[in-house]
């Protein structure tokens, strides 16, 4: 399966902070740690081990092996598990959401990318072990936006009452879901390990945390991959001091603040991605995940009658501190204290809001991890690459917004020059000798001038778009049949990868997807890859 990359700039779909990025932009330097070269990541490793302590990694793998006791774990995920014990040992982590049968073909690439790097930075470094984390989810509360995925363009749907952590849900309703995606599927060796997979997954476990460790780790334990739950109460251990730190004195909502403000300065038009509260904490249990917000010295979580003093307060986050959920200002950090970590990967989103993070960190005497885009890919099929090939279209050309397609297609295959541009200069050059003119005999008459020349440069542009639909109609067929690869390979004009289901492609290809991912991805390279199927 041979690949090919293109920057990420030139794709038109990630912003102006992560192209920057990329591109080491001097202006993003103080808002994070180390860039993602594989020379950078000694000191990073020096840093991380001088900060976590043997006493956490004790907790760490007692709390692994608790989680993994439910599933048959295999080697890979064991061993890793393990050498977490050994202070030579660190993490590369990310995160992702529950969604239903892993949600979008993206969550794939996170989780190669980081075990990938975890191979990279052994061969760089290999008297140091290096572990792939998939840190799940299961404290959040969107269930909107992890209860379906997209199958050959269409919507499965889990549809429920819920309330609270999603991780913490029953799996009631899903055997609808097992039954309209199996008749989907069809027949065949790989219909019949998806919905295999799906069975064993969401209708032989009891909750929505159970089932998604089964799932990714039927996919990836042959890579080694751990899976961590963050909804520990061994865990949380570890973080009372940084929950007590935020509901009494505020720390994220003053440093993020003033980062945000720092960012806000820079002439670049960032967007901020998150805006902290003053307590960045929900609080958790059955049925229920809410803000805490604290007025005249008064705790309560909103939309509850519960409610507590300072005393009581830091009573409750002793007693129970696993009711304590980091938002997404806290979880960064929490995820830092608990892990070895080295590096996080997420997707340009999730980068964005970590760069409003680093102070915070620092003020609180926490590594701040390297931050690495994940790898993005565009699958291809061979039958797809040979379309374009007989409608003469690159690839790159498929990444345009579908207008400009259209219009540089039309341009491309008229004997027509559609472009006015040169009598358009033209024009204006002979509108400037009006102005001349003008200036040296009535002043007044500049304006006559200018609305005329308006008048006329509109009248070219007319014209122009004019020809060019009269073009577009011409070559109709042949335009048709490039959008129509267009639509396969970028659905509802997004990136494949933020709406197609690896179903999609593991009906096909089968594990060999995954293995193909596995063989290609570089998560140092820092282009977007195009990975031809065949």
């Amino acid at each position: 399966m041979p690949s090919d990359c293109i920057p990420f700039r030139e794709t038109g779909y990630f912003s102006h902070l992560i192209s920057d990025y990329l591109e080491e932009s001097s202006q993003l330097q103080p808002f994070y740690n180390r860039f993602p070269n594989i020379e950078n990541f000694k000191d990073q490793i020096l840093e991380k081990q001088s900060a976590f302590s043997e006493s956490s990694r004790k907790v760490l793998v007692a709390s692994l092996k608790r989680q993994y006791q439910s599933i048959n774990i295999s080697k890979g995920p064991s061993e890793n598990i393990e050498a977490l014990s050994d202070i030579k040992t660190f993490t590369v982590t990310t995160g992702h959401q529950l969604n239903l049968f892993t949600g979008p073909l993206y969550f794939f690439y996170k989780i190669v990318s980081t075990i990938n790097l975890c191979k990279e930075l052994k061969k760089q470094y290999p008297e140091y072990n290096f572990v792939p984390i998939y840190w799940m989810a299961t404290e959040d509360h969107d269930f909107e936006e992890i209860n379906f995925f997209n199958y050959q363009s269409k919507k499965v749907q889990w549809s429920r009452k819920a309330s609270g952590a999603v991780g913490d849900l029953d799996l009631s309703g899903l055997e609808e879901v097992h039954k309209a995606f199996s008749g989907e599927l069809g027949l065949g060796k790989n219909a019949d390990i998806l919905k295999n997979l799906f069975k064993e997954s969401y209708l032989n476990h009891k909750t929505l945390t159970e089932a998604t460790r089964y799932l990714v780790n039927e996919l990836f334990s042959k890579y080694g991959l751990v899976i961590l739950d963050g909804h520990d109460a061994s865990l949380k251990q570890l973080f009372i001091p940084f929950i007590k730190e935020e509901m009494i004195n505020n720390v994220s909502f003053k440093n993020v603040t003033e980062t945000n403000e720092k960012l806000n300065t820079l002439d670049t038009n960032y967007k901020i991605q998150v805006n902290p509260r003053e307590i960045n904490l929900f609080y958790l249990k059955e049925n229920l995940r809410e803000r805490i917000v604290e007025t005249d010295g008064i705790y309560r979580v909103l939309e509850t009658d519960i409610t507590w003093n300072k005393t009581e307060l830091l009573a409750e986050v002793e007693k129970h501190p696993e009711r304590f959920s980091p938002n997404v200002i806290t979880r960064p950090l929490y995820q830092e204290v608990v892990l070895p970590n080295l590096c996080y990967i997420g997707g340009g989103g999730e980068l964005a809001y970590w760069f409003q993070l680093k102070s915070n960190f620092e003020s609180q005497n926490i590594p701040f991890p390297v931050l690495l885009l994940r790898n993005s890919v565009l699958l291809i099929t061979n039958k797809q690459n040979k379309k374009l090939e007989k409608l003469d279209v690159s690839i790159n050309d498929l990444f345009l917004k579908q207008d400009d397609l259209i219009s540089k297609l039309t341009k491309q295959l008229s004997q027509i020059d559609i472009d006015f541009s040169n009598q358009k200069q033209h024009l204006e050059k002979q509108f400037q000798d009006l102005y001349h003119l003008a200036e040296k005999t009535d002043k007044s008459f500049i304006g006559a001038v200018a609305a005329q020349e308006r008048k006329q440069i509109k009248g070219l542009e007319h014209l122009e778009k004019r020809l060019l639909k009269a073009q577009k109609r011409k070559f109709q067929d042949h335009i048709e049949r490039v959008v129509e690869v267009q639509n396969e390979l970028f659905p509802n004009q997004s990136l494949q990868e933020r709406y197609a289901n690896f179903s999609n492609f593991y009906l096909e290809f089968g594990d060999q997807l995954i293995q193909e991912l596995v063989l290609n991805l570089q998560p140092l390279k820092g282009e977007f890859t195009i990975l031809n199927l065949d």
